[in-house]
């Protein structure tokens, strides 16, 4: 891992067991259901629910500073505790790393490999339920320099040294499926003009793990994305981009990332694109 631009963002399942005790760390379980939590995670480990703690009833981010305080706050997440975030889907972390660093939090890194990882290893595994006790907690606005606007990606279609990154499934991109189904009634399916297919898992090695240095710039090079683009990775509501966010920012060092977090969830309904 020391290869990646940030290698300091990303711990391996070792370090993980072998600081499970540190009193200034919470690890941070994000999924879309609790059962797999109840059953066994990873001990000392907090859930927190993709469809109740992270987002609105319209599939959209919660990007309300006080929301994201009380969530932190009940998380026993203090501004100087360190947060290790993984999930069963090992993309999920880097979306997590994305969403604390928009409310300011410094302190959070990856578990490279996720849940699959750590489980295929026979690590230490809890079924007990991991609470604590309230803590202060102060949020600060999302950072503007993280995120993208559907205005300024409209403006970047038309811009040479701007690429908008598509990381939803072929079948997202080509308008077969709207999310993960064929489109129902006024559900407009397909792809923002101009944006480029690279799906998220072409990132994982098979368990879970990011794929090295040279095989992630491989991947976006051959697609003309350099480092010295300004790039908007888009998904369907803002988390697969999230991660590439990550991917692209901290593990290869490209400088101008933004993560248009309204995705298609948001393009596609909007009367005037």
């Amino acid at each position: 891992m020391s290869q990646y631009a940030h290698p300091e963002v990303v711990v391996d399942t070792e370090w993980l067991e072998n600081h499970l005790h540190d009193p200034n760390l919470r690890i941070v379980e994000v999924d879309t259901s609790p059962e797999l939590y109840k059953n066994a995670h990873i001990p000392g480990a907090v859930f927190w629910h993709i469809f109740t703690d992270i987002l609105l009833p319209d599939l959209s981010i919660n990007l309300d500073a006080i929301a994201f305080a009380n969530l932190m706050s009940r998380s026993g997440i203090t501004n100087d505790t360190t947060v290790i975030a993984y999930s069963s889907y090992p993309g999920t972390g880097g979306w997590i790393f994305w969403l604390l660093k928009l409310f300011g939090h410094n302190h959070v890194k990856v578990l490279n490999g996720g849940y699959q990882k750590w489980k295929s290893e026979n690590r230490p595994l809890s079924p007990e339920l991991s609470t604590f006790s309230s803590v202060p907690y102060q949020a600060k606005t999302p950072d503007p320099q993280l995120r993208v606007l559907p205005s300024e990606v409209q403006a970047s279609m038309n811009r040479k040294n701007s690429i908008l990154l598509d990381v939803r499934t072929p079948q997202e991109y080509s308008g077969e499926w709207f999310f993960n189904q064929p489109p129902k009634k006024n559900e407009r399916a397909g792809h923002i003009p101009g944006a480029v297919n690279i799906e998220h898992i072409l990132t994982f090695n098979e368990d879970g793990t990011f794929k090295s240095l040279p095989e992630l710039k491989s991947l976006y090079e051959s697609q003309a994305i350099t480092p010295d683009q300004e790039i908007f990775p888009y998904c369907a509501i803002g988390g697969r981009s999230g991660y590439i966010w990550f991917v692209l920012k901290y593990l290869l060092g490209y400088p101008q990332v933004r993560n248009y977090d309204g995705s298609w969830n948001q393009w596609s309904r909007l009367s005037n694109v």
